[in-house]
């Protein structure tokens, strides 16, 4: 698969909204405590795991999954119904996004640990922070949320705190340890991904994006040629006719000049097959790009079979004649 045929934008899926609340983000409490002198008191929170905050003099309140104005009508129906304002005067503003950083390693241009901003945790904009694919990039991606408050063992039931209390709770030895929890693992083929025909995880805090390497198959040069055999496709550059002889260590034959290129295109029953000569190849006018597992064959003539015999006499005839003296 050609990812210069993938649109990467297709990658992009519906991000958690920056204006709304999640656990880490920092914000600002500010209060009118004093009303005669309109004086006001501004405290940072931040939100807890579990989507709390501790407002001064109100307590904890929950807000987490909400955006700003409903969090501040939260907070104030609170200070209402636990009697410490009658009327109050607070409002909440959003001071710091808590940022996703992710791990993005494999076939991309700039491997690493990127920080997302809030709204922007998609795989696209993943990639885009680690500079995009390189050219050894496949289709397959791999996916692992490493958060341990998502993951547990394959089969077990989730953890609860009665498991591991009270009277009937089951002996287990100092020395035992617990299996640590299996991290999940998605794995995204790009062609599907940027169809829409499945739908992207969203990104999380600590997730590793992994890009998989292709595995491109070797070209193969037979023939006329001094080292026949095969010889891996490179990532990074575009190899011809000419530089698949030249790995091959050159024609074998100096009367060498049919070449047969064979390729083998998917879903096709038989191969393509392109005839080409020596002599064009070196004006550059038959030096073909390869494609990943192309067969380039130097073919045997009347001209070279006629030399490997000329050749052949002076190698034994000759060589034997002069042994003889």
């Amino acid at each position: 698969m050609d990812l210069d045929s993938i649109n990467l934008s297709g990658l992009t899926d519906q991000s958690v909204s920056a204006e709304v609340i999640q656990p880490g983000d920092v914000l600002e409490v500010t209060m009118i405590n004093d009303y005669a002198k309109l004086t006001t008191t501004t405290t940072p929170v931040r939100v807890a795991d579990d989507g709390t905050i501790v407002v001064p003099l109100v307590g904890r309140v929950g807000i987490g999954g909400m955006e700003i104005e409903q969090a501040e009508r939260a907070v104030n129906a609170e200070s209402i119904n636990r009697g410490v304002f009658r009327n109050p005067c607070i409002t909440v503003t959003m001071k710091q996004c808590r940022t996703c950083r992710v791990t993005v390693a494999g076939a991309v241009n700039k491997p690493g640990i990127h920080e997302l901003s809030r709204g922007s945790t998609s795989l696209m904009a993943a990639l885009l922070a680690a500079e995009g694919l390189s050219k050894e990039a496949g289709t397959e991606v791999e996916i692992r949320h490493t958060d341990s408050r998502q993951a547990r063992q394959v089969g077990q039931p989730p953890y609860s705190p009665q498991m591991a209390t009270g009277p009937n709770a089951p002996a287990v030895p100092a020395s035992y340890e617990q299996p640590e929890a299996m991290p999940e693992v998605i794995r995204v083929d790009l062609t599907a991904a940027t169809s829409g025909v499945v739908r992207l995880p969203e990104l999380r805090d600590g997730d590793v994006v992994n890009v998989a390497k292709r595995n491109l198959l070797p070209i193969y040069v037979l023939g006329l040629v001094t080292k026949p055999g095969s010889f891996p496709y490179p990532f990074n550059q575009e190899i011809r006719v000419l530089d698949a002889l030249s790995l091959a260590g050159g024609c074998s034959n100096p009367l060498a000049e049919d070449i047969l290129l064979i390729r083998r295109l998917p879903g096709a029953k038989e191969p393509v097959r392109i005839a080409i000569s020596l002599q064009a190849v070196k004006n550059g006018q038959d030096n073909l790009t390869l494609a990943p597992g192309d067969t380039v064959s130097v073919e045997r003539t009347a001209a070279t079979t006629i030399a490997d015999l000329i050749q052949t006499f002076f190698r034994f005839g000759v060589g034997a004649n002069v042994s003889w003296f």
